[in-house]
């Protein structure tokens, strides 16, 4: 079955505006389990119940609420969390380009793959050869489905990959865990030790070949699976749902919006300036602290 695209949109920086289709980078292999009671196999309802009637909700009476204090609640309309998103629901608008280096794993959340829409290769090809050749990284927002999260957008072979990142607020700063500091001279570790221990290392030393890597878990559990089945039997049957349609361009002059967007850079350098000066410091600040900045995706 074609991968879906999660939305049809734009990636932008500049004064240039990419058609892209935004598709899942992920496949999710975890083997997925009914709940049934023991006794005569029936399976086990979750329901939706009010605590006070103990009578079932419907989906549509549901609202969400906030607890501001303990036992106390503000229910929010769906206008509000409407309101809270960006307006830009179907771009990814590029805010800056900075080193891959200071990205920090800790803020690295889900990939995602950006596919180019029909007459945009030509502009795809040129932000992809341009974050190789400077070892950059594109640093904006995006929407899916109702929550904005930052995002990372960077080469991997013929592709643009869309990393969504997690804001600072969400990342464990280091300093709250007793985590050993200084060098190995100060734990006692010594010359012979490191030798050795160097020695292990790169005799187990390999290039990383993701093949090579199985869940072993569950295939043991997929064995246990099948063995069952040879004496249950079971079947099952998935719908297949149609492919949506590609995002459509015409033939754009990048030269002409490459100098344009160069240009209205030129416009007030003092103020570019100022603003990189005010983002160094959180640059440096980030430990895990890196440089910044997201969950229930596609």
């Amino acid at each position: 079955m074609a991968a879906r695209p999660i939305w049809n949109g734009t990636l932008s920086f500049g004064l240039l505006n990419i058609p892209i289709q935004l598709m899942t980078g992920e496949k999710r292999t975890e083997l997925h389990f009914r709940m049934m009671d023991a006794r005569n196999k029936a399976p086990v309802k979750y329901e939706r119940v009010n605590a006070e009637t103990g009578e079932e909700v419907p989906w549509k009476e549901i609202v969400k609420a906030f607890e501001y204090s303990k036992g106390n609640y503000v229910v929010l309309e769906p206008e509000d969390l409407a309101n809270a998103a960006s307006e830009n629901r179907e771009v990814i608008d590029i805010e800056a380009f900075v080193d891959r280096e200071q990205i920090t794993p800790a803020y690295i959340e889900k990939p995602y793959v950006l596919v180019p829409g029909k007459k945009a290769e030509k502009g795809y090809v040129l932000l992809r050869e341009v974050l190789k050749k400077t070892g950059k990284v594109g640093i904006g927002r995006v929407v899916i489905r109702t929550k904005e999260y930052l995002s990372m957008v960077l080469p991997q072979e013929d592709a643009l990959l869309l990393m969504l990142l997690r804001f600072p607020e969400e990342v464990v700063s280091l300093e709250e865990y007793n985590i050993p500091e200084g060098d190995a001279a100060k734990w006692k570790v010594t010359p012979k030790e490191m030798e050795m221990a160097t020695t292990l290392l790169e005799s187990m030393a390999s290039d990383f070949n993701p093949e090579d890597y199985k869940d072993e878990f569950k295939e043991r559990l997929t064995a246990a699976i099948k063995k069952r089945l040879k004496q249950k039997g079971a079947t099952t049957t998935v719908e297949e749902e149609a492919a949506a349609p590609e995002a459509t361009t015409n033939v754009v002059d990048f030269m002409s919006l490459l100098k344009k967007s160069l240009e209205k850079k030129g416009e007030a350098p003092a103020k570019a300036t100022a603003r990189k000066a005010s983002k160094k410091p959180a640059t440096k600040k980030a430990p895990a602290k890196a440089t910044s900045k997201s969950k229930k995706s596609a």
